[in-house]
């Protein structure tokens, strides 16, 4: 029977993340096709192949594709991370965004505009190291003979209200330009995103996908104590270790890339989590969910609002209603 009930949660798990794939290579698609210059599907197919007038190729090419697979790349990566972080934490309200892992990447940031350092990749630089120092400071300040998921959420909320407050510091010393530059890639933003970018996020993701992946069973195992998953012969803490450490890349990749969307990698574990009716955030089906979130909200920042907005705003607008779903029902339960 329990062999059975398995079989079926795997088989509704492949089924939810290939359609979940099908509807983000749609989107992508109709990404392409939509804007200023309207195009069919078939013409950006044609497009992407090489086939079609120069105006169709330029907009398809050179204007529209490199932030399609930034996009795409960016919510892959913050949906696998949010689902880690989740996971490693047992733990719905974790995700980078809420435990200081951007927070860092954001006062870097900032502070290297104000020092002249935020041309090129500069930007991308500063907030991977950023995010890197933001999550040792955290796995530090939560270590006692060990570390639990209990006390990464709360030390990484403590680390983010620092690092709001520091960002928020910096942007004051900013001159006006130059703050309102900051503040719109705070945001998160796939604005004037090219190959560039496109290279920087696809290449980590590439070697980053693999070894998580490849760590699914030690994942598996950490949803018991951490004497139940030592007496199936799992590290414990060198796996919370090596799962963290490639949550934290993946975010911080991601943000390098687009800036800090808010809340993707909150939301797009737990869709897919009550899609695929599963114990824990499905790790593909998550990344999926993550890239879809963010390819409909950038359509929607770009064509259905009065006015170009970025990214983050259209995320920031659907995240935060979620967000406060999850603590009203966290509160539920522990009232029960």
């Amino acid at each position: 029977m329990t062999t059975t009930v398995k079989l079926g949660n795997r088989v509704r798990v492949s089924v939810i993340s290939a359609l979940l794939g099908a509807l983000t290579l749609l989107m992508f698609c109709v990404s392409l096709a939509v804007g200023e210059f309207q195009l069919g599907l078939d013409e950006v197919v044609a497009a992407l192949g090489g086939v079609g007038d120069y105006s169709t190729l330029l907009v398809v090419q050179e204007l529209r594709l490199p932030r399609a697979l930034v996009g795409l790349l960016v919510g892959l990566a913050f949906g696998l991370s949010g689902a880690l972080f989740q996971s490693l934490t047992r733990n719905a309200l974790a995700s980078p965004d809420l435990i200081g892992i951007t927070g860092g990447a954001n006062v870097v940031v900032v502070a290297g505009t104000a020092l002249g350092l935020g041309s090129g990749l500069g930007v991308p630089l500063l907030a991977l190291l950023g995010s890197l120092a933001s999550a040792f400071a955290v796995y530090t300040l939560a270590w006692k003979r060990g570390t639990t998921g209990y006390r990464i959420v709360l030390v990484g909320i403590g680390v983010q209200a620092v690092c709001t407050g520091a960002t928020s510091y910096l942007l004051l010393r900013l001159g006006v330009y130059d703050a309102q530059g900051a503040m719109v890639w705070l945001t998160g933003t796939l604005n004037a995103r090219d190959f560039g970018h496109v290279a920087w996020i696809g290449v980590a993701v590439a070697v980053l996908l693999p070894p998580t992946l490849l760590l699914r069973r030690w994942l598996d195992a950490l949803q018991f104590n951490d004497d139940t998953a030592t007496g199936l012969g799992i590290p414990v803490q060198r796996a919370r270790l090596s799962l963290g450490l490639i949550a934290v890349g993946l975010a911080a990749v991601a943000t390098a890339a687009a800036g800090p969307v808010v809340f993707v990698a909150l939301v797009s574990p737990q869709l897919a989590l009550r899609l695929c009716r599963s114990a824990t955030p499905p790790l593909l089906a998550s990344g999926l969910a993550g890239a879809l979130l963010l390819l409909v909200s950038d359509l929607i920042a770009r064509t259905l609002l009065p006015a170009e907005l970025p990214v983050g705003v259209v995320t920031g607008v659907v995240g935060a209603p979620f967000l406060l779903w999850l603590l009203a029902r966290a509160n539920r339960a522990n009232a029960g």
